[in-house]
């Protein structure tokens, strides 16, 4: 089969796939507890425990996820301009001006033409059962010839917001934590449309509006806890205790294959995935249940909208990863018969922006204006993400934009905990006795539950902090502050060896992020469970005061995130107008040489059939970094590529992405990471069909039209023709 500038496409396609209890607004007022922790008393009985846990199948070893369904786009979306359509074919491309013999207007397929844009572009593409990505590697490296000017479209209706139809549609928010974690739901017919959060939760009689992301697992790999009652379960001989495996999904961790050697081992035979699956599994079972009850009514979660949180330092396939588990988990499912979009209710969002959006609904209480500007900073247990807004509009008209890329990194304060055991580690490396599992956690937990959050930095550094030991142990080491059972631990060794490495590199990030800024900052909020560190916060406070007029922590400020996910799911419309591209987006082509690469790459330069001159492996911007794009927007080129007979129906196209500023002309400048092949069938089309159907000697042209839509979290590509969509996919990219 002849691919996209003659590269084979031989590769089969894949088939096809009691009480309501409103949010607090008042600081003082506490009515449930931020997180819960073990309770030294108290441990799991599975007896005393109502809720009994959904059966979970095995999930496959790698998530596909099809894009089956078409979304709905306004009818702006459709409009375009007709531009020079870029052809694909065999061992060429044809721009304008070039006619091939054979086709109607007598090109010439020996020649190579491409009108490069005087500015990049962005792609995406639609894959319906026909055309989605495979996500299996491929065997032999595509190559993708591409020439044509591009267009771009008005923007398309954000997939997933409800028709006015669906006024009162449910709207669920998960905020699926590396530490802790939390579900909130809202519809326009629930208390008048305010947010609603889960705060009764199996394993404890008090009120809390996060529980640990934590599961317990027996000697088969069989969930017997989780959440509240996994944490506070005593150990068990055959049982692993498992937390901190969101980490195992972030961009490096799944780039490189190499996790923090300080995380806990996965129980054997399962992986990251298969514990996120879990754990998802068992909160929305539950959640289902008590959503019922709290509403008085039976709730139709089945055609629920339900938004899923993502941390804004992750790729997109960490966001596809986390899409794959909640499908499998179950969060969204067909709700009747003939529901081919089902899947398009489950919508994956960056946690800065959902905590934006939160905030943003406080803009009385921050004073900020339209056009002002503030920053979100979202310390949670695992990352620190920091997104940059605008408001353009309040109240009814609430309307934020993003004005720099998002950024983030892995300084959470679970790193504080890492860093905590390793000094005590250093600390006891003579008292093995109090070095066990089951004293490193007493110590943990101790310094967790109490100092952790509490700790006010150079303030305590006279002061001795007291860790009571696990195992007691007659022997003394003063020395190392081994004293009657307890360890103590000067406050400046805390701050030096603990506090300082993690908050300074939180400090650092947000400066960093400011310098992006080319505006003044008018206020900064710091929002998740990491913000309610005192030290932090007064270090946030100093470093940044003399230049940020308001730096503030928003009522309920761990709770942020789900509840802003949950405030875009009632709002049916889009409350972020605009991101801008946290990195560039390339693909590989071939373009006419010119004297720069026949200076640089002479390798890479080669005559085709017609002996003009070609340069393999340049790359085309389809999206460059700090882009600012519509929500929703999507940006194209037209395409027509030669076939020989039907059978040639595909391409592959390989994609690039970069996170530096620098404009690169070839795929071997070492600061690009290969993402994906992307497989686009084009006997989907009714043009491909038609002249498919009569056997043409000379070959013939299909044209058509290729985009990528960036959403806050998740790229997207559209297979377009006559201003219709025929093919969408979300890019999956494990390969």
């Amino acid at each position: 089969m002849g691919g996209c500038c003659g590269e084979s496409a031989d590769k089969p396609l894949p088939d096809e796939a009691n009480r309501i209890n409103p949010f607090e607004t008042n600081l003082n007022t506490k009515p449930t507890a931020q997180q819960p922790g073990p309770h030294p008393n108290l441990s799991w009985q599975p007896e005393k425990s109502s809720y009994h846990l959904p059966v979970i199948a095995s999930p496959p070893a790698v998530y596909n996820q099809f894009g089956a369904s078409q979304a709905q786009f306004d009818a702006g979306s459709q409009l375009h301009r007709e531009t020079t359509p870029m052809f694909i074919g065999n061992q060429a491309a044809y721009g304008s001006g070039i006619h091939p013999p054979g086709s109607p207007t007598g090109f010439d397929p020996g020649h190579i033409s491409m009108d490069r844009p005087s500015t990049p572009t962005t792609i995406s593409t639609t894959a319906n059962p026909l055309n989605a990505y495979s996500p299996q590697p491929t065997t032999h490296k595509k190559q993708v010839s591409l020439s044509g000017r591009h267009t771009v479209s008005p923007p398309a209706q954000v997939s997933g917001f409800s028709p006015p139809a669906d006024e009162g549609k449910l709207s669920v928010s998960i905020d699926f934590g590396t530490t802790f974690s939390g579900v909130a739901y809202g519809s326009s017919r629930i208390a008048s449309g305010k947010v609603q959060q889960i705060l009764n939760w199996p394993g404890s009689f008090e009120t809390f509006r996060k529980i640990p992301t934590c599961l317990l697992y027996d000697e088969w790999g069989k969930v017997i806890a989780w959440g509240i009652e996994a944490k506070n379960a005593s150990p068990l001989p055959g049982t692993v205790k498992c937390e901190w495996f969101k980490l195992f999904l972030e961009p490096r961790a799944l780039r490189e294959g190499t996790v923090d050697p300080r995380l806990p081992a996965l129980p054997p035979g399962k992986a990251a995935i298969d514990l996120i699956v879990d754990f998802l599994s068992c909160l929305w079972e539950y959640a289902k249940q008590r959503i019922t009850e709290e509403i008085g009514a039976v709730a139709d979660l089945d055609s629920a909208d339900v938004w899923l949180t993502v941390p804004a330092a992750w790729d997109a396939r960490g966001s596809q990863m986390m899409r794959d588990a909640a499908i499998t988990a179950g969060l969204v499912r067909s709700s009747r018969a003939g529901d081919h979009s089902w899947k398009d209710r489950l919508h994956v969002i960056t946690e800065p922006e959902a905590a934006a959006v939160h905030c943003a609904y406080l803009t009385e209480l921050h004073k900020l204006k339209v056009s002002q500007t503030f920053m979100v900073a979202d310390g949670g247990g695992g990352t620190v993400d920091l997104a940059a807004y605008r408001v353009i509009g309040v109240l009814q008209n609430l309307d934020i934009a993003e004005i720099c890329a998002r950024s983030g990194a892995n300084c959470g304060s679970i790193f504080l905990d890492l860093r905590f055991r390793e000094l005590i580690k250093t600390l006891l490396a003579n008292h093995p006795v109090h070095l066990d599992a089951a004293s490193l956690a007493y110590f943990q937990h101790n310094f967790s539950e109490t100092e952790k959050l509490a700790y006010m930095g150079e303030a305590d550094d006279d002061k001795m902090f007291h860790f009571t030991c696990f195992n007691v142990d007659p022997e003394d080491d003063p020395s190392v502050g081994l004293i009657n059972g307890e360890l103590a631990i000067p406050g400046n060794l805390l701050r030096r060896e603990v506090f300082d490495p993690v908050v300074n590199q939180v400090l650092e990030l947000i400066e960093e992020q400011m310098r992006k800024i080319d505006q003044r900052l008018d206020c900064l909020l710091l929002v998740g469970g990491f913000s309610g560190s005192e030290y932090l916060f007064r270090k946030v406070w100093e470093r940044f005061s003399s230049r940020v007029k308001v730096i503030a922590r928003p009522p309920d400020c761990d709770t942020a995130t789900v509840r802003g996910a949950a405030q875009y799911g009632l709002a049916q419309r889009p409350l972020v107008s605009s991101i801008i591209a946290p990195q560039s987006y390339m693909m590989k082509v071939k373009l006419p040489a010119e004297p720069e690469d026949h200076l640089k790459r002479p390798a890479y330069i080669r005559e085709n059939d017609a002996g003009v001159s070609v340069c393999d492996n340049r790359l085309q911007y389809l999206v460059v970094k700090g882009a600012i794009l519509r929500k929703g927007q999507r940006l194209r080129h037209k395409f027509c590529k030669f076939s020989q007979t039907g059978q040639d129906r595909a391409f592959v196209a390989t994609l690039y992405t970069s996170d530096t500023d620098k404009i690169m002309r070839y795929t071997d400048e070492g600061e690009t990471i290969e993402l994906c092949n992307w497989t686009v069938d084009l006997s989907v089309l009714p043009s491909f069909q038609q002249y498919a159907a009569v056997p043409r000697p000379n070959g013939f042209y299909t044209e058509f039209e290729l985009g990528l839509e960036l959403d806050s979290a998740e790229v997207r590509g559209v297979l377009m023709h006559e201003g219709q969509d025929w093919g969408r996919v979300v890019f999956d990219f494990r390969t």
